[in-house]
């Protein structure tokens, strides 16, 4: 499979206020980065009926307060790539970033994908890349004529779900959201999955009213998976990035701000934490400079 590679100082994943932060502050000092996620936002800030700690914009809603984020980044001419990344790899000096049929590359990673609102279920993890799959387009043709359950937490997935369905035999789809999503193969599922079964793969799922369903594979397409999911080896404490307080993680010329870093969950921390990550990763950019040098 080949894939399209495009080259930036930072990569920011996340377009919460964490991420947008990062990434103004990003165009600000002239890097070259990109900034990955939806181009409607912060879902979560947009559900906010009202704002009232946020210094200078008082009792302002969630959804104005979005309006605001996304005419700085035009203004600013902050473009969002809309692409859900679906991996990222630590080369030693660089990362990778994997996202459908591209690779990004960059000198340094902003984590800034919020708190992780879907848990994981048994088996999820255990047989992460044993019949386990995160990208669609990744690992769909695996399963060229075969069974597969998709469980998905957003709308947006449904390209991919489609995708699947172009391709397996049989699709058991569990949506989280009301969706009259319908094709001819695919079977709706009225209850969620408790379960990811299988010693060495995976081989069914089983759902809350204790049907187990034979499937070859399992994907999840979520909005954000965890973060240790996403880059092997982060450090974690209590479900969220561990960091320093210079948002610096554990792993060289990786950052994380905002939700995913844990409590509290306020924007204005968010919008400090990205700040504060965006001008650690330039530090740490200048320093590889100068070991390059």
């Amino acid at each position: 499979m080949m894939y399209e590679t495009n080259s930036y100082d930072i990569a920011i994943i996340g377009t919460g206020p964490a991420g947008i932060s990062a990434a103004i502050n990003a165009a600000i000092r002239k890097k070259k980065f990109i900034l990955f996620g939806s181009e409607n936002l912060s879902a979560k800030v947009e559900c906010s009926h009202l704002i009232s700690n946020y210094p200078a914009l008082p009792e302002i809603s969630g959804k104005e307060l979005n309006e605001r984020l996304a005419a700085h980044l035009k203004q600013m001419d902050i473009v969002i790539t809309a692409e859900r990344i679906t991996g990222v790899y630590n080369m030693g000096k660089y990362f990778m970033l994997l996202a459908d049929q591209k690779e990004y590359k960059a000198d340094a990673v902003i984590l800034a994908t919020g708190a992780q609102t879907v848990k994981e279920i048994k088996g999820e993890r255990k047989l992460l890349g044993r019949g386990v799959s995160y990208c669609a387009t990744c690992d769909g043709n695996f399963y060229k004529d075969k069974t597969i359950a998709v469980i998905s937490d957003n709308k947006e997935s449904e390209e991919e779900v489609d995708f699947l369905a172009g391709l397996a035999r049989k699709v058991y789809f569990y949506p989280s959201y009301k969706t009259d999503y319908s094709k001819e193969n695919v079977e709706h599922l009225t209850n969620p999955a408790v379960s990811v079964d299988g010693e060495r793969h995976a081989d069914g799922i089983t759902l809350k009213d204790g049907a187990h369903i034979a499937v070859d594979g399992v994907f999840f397409l979520k909005q954000s998976v965890s973060a240790d999911v996403l880059l092997g080896g982060l450090e974690m404490s209590n479900g969220s990035i561990a960091v320093d307080r210079d948002m610096s993680t554990n792993i060289k010329g990786c950052f994380a701000c905002g939700d995913c870093t844990g409590k509290p969950y306020q924007i204005a921390k968010a919008i400090g934490e990205g700040n504060t990550a965006l001008h650690s990763a330039i530090t740490y950019l200048s320093a590889l400079k100068s070991k390059i040098e």
